[in-house]
């Protein structure tokens, strides 16, 4: 199961409406990989705002918004800064050049508009100006927008990955020239400017540094000395890496750190016995020569290879623990505050390799990883699905697929009749006045033009709102049988599949000071399920719910059965026609676990 995106970079809901100040925002954006200069781009931004959006309205002009930054993510400081505002109603209007500019993906995008609009903000395009990106037929073209944009962005990024490939593929380097060389350009002649672009590119041996990585090849190849040994004399020798990194590393306190892992990974590189090496590309060693000048020859190179080949077979690995919940376990203080715990085990020299521990390092907090584990395996086998409650889950999902894709009520229906009718009655008298020779063809080919598009944008908008939802309803049954597996299969998975499954599952699991696990915050889907089960119980003390948890009016709740395992409905939930969103957008895949 995978996500398109992480919940923390979405935007947040605010519970509590403020009403915004009238007033104008604008937010420009560039590609930081942008061609031209960034300022001239967004001076033709600031001037297409003016224009079609700000010399247009009487509402004063607040603040300007501005990111270097590319569109595919969301996480644009002045991006989130604005959001924010919006959020304390700071301003009611977003002027943007165009949809890409506003983001290039095009998910979240629509859905920070969307919030927005909760908020009493507006947002308009300048290349759309009457556009309204919350009206369903407006909605459609500025869906589309986003859309085209996220292509462009995606087709883009195609076409530089494919330019890189085949520029490897003719014995050339892609990237930032390995330690002991450097990149170098010149302009292209007029007549090769179009078979080779405006500059070409090439990679050669770096004045200083070639020499002292020949240095370092050279001390390997006696096979007298390690990895540290090589760093210590290269730091003796006054040598430094490209950046001015030092070979040895001394610490205050007189400690030395030989820069082992750097000229390991050098040794390792093809690069300096001259062969290009791609595996995106699908190139192996040995079978393209680059156009640079190698450092070794290829028999240097291989015999360096069977040095730390031979090192290595016989090196004692350390003992390494592997934690169950890495990254996912957060303390609660007493105030309300969090804190995220390191993983560490002391005394990894004893028998067992010591003791891990979830944990603040140098404080006090200190929670075995066993014991934590084994309340979270607790709260995981207790997880089930009561049938029972499946049709009702199915209708409350159904419902809040309707209302997010804004299916017409009766009401709505008739409204949409009745306005294809008119254009019938309008047609029927203008062609009435055609025949009495009161209206011209030239005017009656207009009108007639005018009225076929009307009732094609009313039939689409009928079309897309009457859509049906069986897809979704097969993604909430596939996410339903993942979830009444989970309990069953988790103690028969290894241990990487069982860490693996609860990082797509739990976004945290939080500790009180007593080692309680008090709270588990689910990731999406499984938190709107889990708030969707908890709603269709209707608070009711006694059925379980999806999860077995009580209703969501309490913060901490125990699932039934002997060991109490703390069960907690996650504070500042999602709620479920929020939730929804992402899930109709992105339907659910299973493709990373197999449940069976």
């Amino acid at each position: 199961m995978s996500f398109p995106f992480n919940e923390d970079t979405m935007p947040k809901r605010k519970t509590k409406r403020q009403e915004p100040t009238p007033g104008w925002v604008s937010y420009l954006r560039t590609s930081d990989k942008e061609a031209q200069n960034p300022a001239n781009s967004q001076a033709r931004q600031r001037a297409a705002i003016q224009r079609m959006l700000l010399d247009r309205s009487d509402l004063p002009f607040i603040e300007e918004y501005v990111d270097n930054f590319t569109g595919r993510i969301p996480k644009r400081s002045d991006y989130q800064r604005m959001l924010a505002d919006a959020r304390e109603g700071k301003f009611s209007f977003v002027a943007v050049e165009n949809a890409e500019r506003f983001g290039r993906n095009d998910a979240e995008a629509l859905m920070a508009i969307e919030e927005l609009h909760e908020l009493g903000v507006s947002v308009r395009f300048a290349d759309y100006p009457e556009r309204d990106p919350v009206d369903p037929d407006d909605r459609i073209l500025i869906g589309l927008s986003f859309s085209l944009a996220r292509r462009e962005s995606l087709k883009t990024g195609q076409r530089v990955v494919g330019g890189m490939h085949t520029k490897v593929k003719r014995g050339g380097c892609m990237s930032r020239a390995p330690e002991g060389y450097i990149n170098r350009e010149e302009r292209t002649d007029k007549a090769d400017k179009l078979d080779h672009g405006r500059y070409t590119r090439w990679v050669e041996p770096h004045p200083t540094q070639f020499k002292v990585i020949r240095e370092a090849f050279d001390l390997l190849l006696t096979d007298r000395m390690t990895l540290d040994d090589i760093c210590e004399e290269l730091h003796a020798r006054g040598y430094t890496f490209r950046s001015g990194r030092p070979f040895v590393k001394i610490h205050p306190n007189g400690q030395r750190k030989p820069a082992k892992n750097a000229i390991s990974r050098i040794f390792h590189r093809w690069f300096y016995a001259g062969w290009v090496e791609s595996e995106a590309a699908s190139i192996v060693p040995k079978t393209l020569r680059g156009n640079w000048e190698p450092m070794v020859t290829t028999e240097e190179f291989e015999r360096a290879q069977e040095i730390l080949a031979q090192r290595n077979e016989f090196r004692q690995a350390k003992r390494k623990h592997q934690y169950l919940l890495r990254g996912m376990v957060y303390l609660r203080f007493e105030d309300g505050s969090l804190r995220r715990l390191n993983c560490q085990t002391p005394n990894t020299a004893r028998k067992h390799g010591g003791t891990p521990y979830y944990c603040i390092p140098s404080s006090s907090y200190n929670f075995a990883c066993g014991k934590v584990d084994a309340q979270v395996e607790a709260w995981i086998t207790h997880i089930q699905v009561d049938p029972q409650f499946l049709p009702a889950i199915r209708a409350a999902y159904t419902k809040d697929t309707d209302q997010f894709f804004g299916r017409p009520t009766a009401d709505e229906h008739a409204k949409l009749q009745a306005k294809l009718k008119s254009i019938d009655e309008e047609e029927q008298r203008t062609l009435r006045l055609v025949a009495k020779g009161m209206v011209t063809d030239e005017n009656w080919n207009v009108l007639w033009r005018e009225w076929q598009d009307l009732r094609r944008k009313i039939a689409d908008s009928l079309e897309a709102l009457n859509q049906k939802c069986e897809t979704h309803i097969a993604s909430l049954d596939h996410a339903l049988a993942v979830i009444s597996r989970i309990g069953v299969v988790y103690k028969q998975l290894s241990f990487s599949d069982r860490r693996e499954l609860l990082r797509l599952a739990v976004k945290r699991v939080i500790l009180n000071q007593e080692c309680e696990v008090v709270d588990v915050e689910l990731q999406p889907p499984f938190a709107y399920l889990r708030d969707l089960g908890n709603a269709v119980r209707g608070g009711s003390s006694g059925s379980p719910g999806v999860d077995g948890a009580k209703s969501r009016q309490t913060k901490t709740r125990r699932v039934a059965g002997s060991q109490g395992v703390p069960f907690c409905v996650p504070r500042g939930i999602r709620t479920p026609d929020f939730l929804l969103r992402r899930q109709a957008l992105y339907p659910l895949s299973y493709r990373h676990i197999s449940l069976c």
